[in-house]
């Protein structure tokens, strides 16, 4: 199968150990950002005249977990049109036919930084519930198709410096299913709910325990259940949470809950003393009723029976978050997947490789067509007069002499630093 000649031009540029070949459209490549799936690049796009990151999946063909995890981010990916979810500008891969395809490129919108360097700044109530609702947006929209994101946690969350929020990496994601034991080893492990722990099966909430761990990391200032491995992990959970009723027990495989039912039993702690009034903002009698809610909303996600614990639909309710509602975009219209049996399916490698060029020559042949022109060019406008919250900042808080903070944060990887004023916002990294 070759692709018809249209005349795309590309150019090899050395990024790292990785060398990038790409359109020539893209220009000033400088490496950003790096994990399992795949090197990211940010460019300058100069078609469309602005900045875009540029992602090489790494090997995607190398084994059948790579090249379904490549498939499956790329369907969402084009699937997907949420303003809280990251959105795909551009595939295209260099080679010219199905037999040298080895090499798959995804273009997407560049923002400032991930909520990793954000997380660790002293972010008051406006600013944490604002990144929160747009958190639970995204899942929100995702879960509207029956879409859990299975791997929440700061590195694939990005912000911008004016506090708008997307969710990114969906290799992953699956549709939801209840027939059969979903994959254990799907989150990050300080971040994966005890349900995914234990290999029971889930379901969209346990991307709410994602959530929860990650606002209790904005508060704390640090990762809450930081486990060695899956049963440490367990261990840490239970050591602050206390041991769950017996009633959850008994859903567990007799093995497991034969482990779990010979731990020592741990009556949990407090939740005003897991996250005390010195954690979050007290600079007013708002900011203290805000602390009651925040510290409410935590108790609500960070349950380890998932039958117990709040559905997005809850959070999104909350007073905490409710504040920023907007139907617009907490019920926005579910995406149409275009693969219904993206789950289901189990191929050779080579099928896999067949399945994801056939996405690239749609998308080159709806771009020819202009049915993706508008979808990449559309510039958001804010669906309502509800105000965004300032720009990131820090503020000043009482905290105990044992436990100072960094006085500034984390570098940005676009080499500028977000300024830790009260007065400024966080620059473009």
């Amino acid at each position: 199968v070759n692709r018809p000649a249209d005349g795309l031009q590309f150019y090899s540029v050395q990024v790292g150990d990785s060398t990038f070949t790409v359109l020539q459209r893209y220009q000033q490549l400088r490496a950003i950002g790096s994990g399992a799936q795949g090197i990211v690049c940010s460019a300058l796009d100069t078609v469309l005249d602005v900045p875009v990151a540029v992602k090489k999946l790494c090997r995607p063909f190398q084994n059948q977990t790579h090249a379904k995890r490549a498939y499956r981010e790329l369907v969402l990916l084009k699937c997907v049109n949420h303003k809280n979810i990251i959105r795909l500008i551009n595939v295209f891969t260099p080679q010219q036919s199905l037999d040298e395809f080895q090499d798959l490129y995804l273009v997407m919108e560049l923002m400032d930084a991930s909520l990793c360097q954000v997380i660790h700044m002293d972010l008051d109530h406006e600013r944490m519930s604002y990144l929160l609702y747009q958190i639970l947006c995204g899942i929100r929209h995702l879960h509207s198709a029956g879409i859990i994101h299975r791997d929440l946690k700061p590195s694939n969350i990005v912000v911008k410096s004016d506090c708008t929020l997307k969710i990114l990496d969906f290799g992953l994601a699956r549709t939801a299913c209840t027939n059969f034991m979903m994959t254990p080893y799907v989150v990050t492990r300080y971040y994966r709910a005890p349900e995914v722990i234990l290999g029971m099966k889930y379901k969209e909430n346990v991307d709410i325990w994602s959530v929860g761990c990650i606002m209790g990391e904005m508060v704390k200032g640090s990762v809450i259940f930081q486990g060695t491995d899956h049963i440490d992990q367990w261990n840490k959970v239970i050591e602050v949470l206390g041991t769950p009723t017996m009633e959850f027990m008994n859903r567990l495989m007799e093995t497991v809950r034969n482990y779990v039912l010979n731990k020592p039993q741990y009556p949990g702690v407090n939740f005003a003393e897991l996250f005390p009034d010195w954690a979050f903002p007290s600079e007013t009698e708002q900011d203290k009723l805000k602390t009651g809610q925040a510290r409410d909303l935590l108790s609500k996600m960070l349950v380890i029976d998932p039958e117990a614990r709040i559905s997005v639909e809850e959070a999104l309710n909350h007073p905490y978050i409710h504040v920023w509602y907007d139907p617009a975009e907490a019920d926005a219209p579910p995406p149409q997947i275009s693969d219904k049996q993206l789950e289901e399916r189990e191929h050779s490698i080579d099928q896999w490789k067949e399945l994801i060029y056939d996405e690239v020559i749609d998308w080159e042949e709806r771009s020819k067509n202009g049915q993706l022109i508008k979808r990449c060019l559309l510039k958001r406008k804010p669906l309502n007069n509800k105000p965004s919250p300032p720009p990131l900042q820090t503020r000043s808080r009482g905290r105990p002499p044992s436990r100072p903070r960094p006085t500034t944060s984390p570098p940005c990887p676009r080499s500028r630093p977000w300024r830790r004023t009260r007065t400024a916002a966080a620059s473009t990294r």
